[in-house]
């Protein structure tokens, strides 16, 4: 297939994050701009003065029969309940189409930390006889992804993407990807991630707390890819187009060509997103237009795979027809970029 000939939109959008769960939680903390972060409890690492991103208002059982989400680790819990959000945002029901047509690619940070944990604590303690078989599917990151696809019947192609803090975006990449390759109809794409008081006493350990694990956040956003054809076809309500993606690993510099490649597009745009840790690159936000921007790290947290809560949030303040920006990047890369236009599905 001519990937050229192939337009790539967004039919569906999820998102759980410290704002709370869904769109509108999302929305409202856009519009007002007041930070969603809380305290960290001065017992979980001795000293006062940290802030961090806790999806509080997420209860897995208010989705999920209690079973199921006691087997669930909370990365799994947030996807699974995002991509069921997401999908029926789309309007779509699995069962109704082909299922292996319908893929999904998250990135994850940090997935399986806390089961790790439990797992091989029960080993230390008591050996072999002290492991428990119920925490060992859900200690790997791809068991976010895994545990989704199963539970909403997702048969096509299921990466998890482990990129630093571009996690995400390498997700929805991928996904165009296998769009345009036409190796699925509908690819769920995003990011989802967990912060945990282990988590914090380990950045505060390296000192990070102060960098890039400053307002740590959680949470899963989750984008609904499909082939515009695919779309149109069942009706569905377009929120936004994929226009291009960039990616550069290392830049080398203002007159480097990848950094040109990689703001291209970002004079045109409307509105512009960072993540990752693009904010604390001044090279490249000082060569972006000024636009209006989401800067989602002062709002819901920053993390490893936030970007596709930061997607969802520029497209959610996109109008019809206006260009949006997205940078992401990483402290020694890789570096993203995407261009978007908005739909009138939003």
């Amino acid at each position: 297939m001519n990937w050229s000939e192939v337009d790539i939109v967004i039919t569906g959008m999820a998102a759980i994050s410290a704002a709370g769960v869904g769109l509108d939680p999302m929305r409202a903390a856009l519009e007002s701009g007041q930070s969603c972060l809380t305290p960290v409890p001065a017992d979980v690492i001795g000293e006062e003065g940290h802030l961090w991103g806790r999806a509080e208002g997420f209860k897995a059982t208010d989705f999920l029969p209690p079973l199921k989400a006691r087997k669930l680790d909370r990365c799994s819990q947030f996807a699974t309940v995002a991509a069921g959000q997401a999908l029926k945002h789309a309007g779509i029901d699995p069962a109704a189409l082909d299922p292996t047509r319908i893929g999904i690619i998250l990135g994850c940070g940090f997935g399986g930390i806390a089961n790790s944990v439990e797992f091989l604590s029960g080993y230390y303690k008591g050996g072999v006889e002290g492991l428990s078989p119920m925490f060992f599917p859900n200690t790997v990151a791809n068991a976010a992804a895994s545990n989704a696809s199963i539970e909403h019947g997702l048969k096509g192609p299921n990466v998890t993407i482990v990129q630093r803090f571009c996690s995400a975006e390498e997700a929805v990449m991928m996904a165009c990807h296998f769009i345009r390759a036409g190796r699925a109809d509908v690819v769920l794409a995003g990011g989802v991630d967990e912060v945990n008081p282990l988590m914090i006493q380990g950045f505060k350990a390296m000192g990070q707390l102060g960098s890039y694990a400053a307002g740590f956040g959680e949470g899963s956003g989750i984008l609904v890819l499909e082939r515009r054809e695919h779309a149109e076809k069942r009706q569905a309500a377009i929120l936004g187009t994929v226009d291009t993606i960039a990616t550069a690993g290392l830049l080398a510099g203002n007159a480097d060509p990848a950094r040109e490649r990689l703001l291209a597009g970002s004079e045109d745009a409307g509105t512009i997103s960072l993540s990752g840790t693009a904010d604390m690159d001044k090279e490249l936000t000082s060569r972006l237009a000024s636009a209006r921007r989401i800067e989602l790290h002062g709002v819901t947290g920053r993390s490893i795979a936030m970007g596709g809560l930061a997607l969802t949030a520029l497209i959610l303040s996109l109008r019809p027809g206006e260009r949006g920006f997205h940078l992401a990047a990483s402290p020694e890369g890789p570096f993203f970029s995407i261009n978007l236009t908005g739909g009138s599905g939003v």
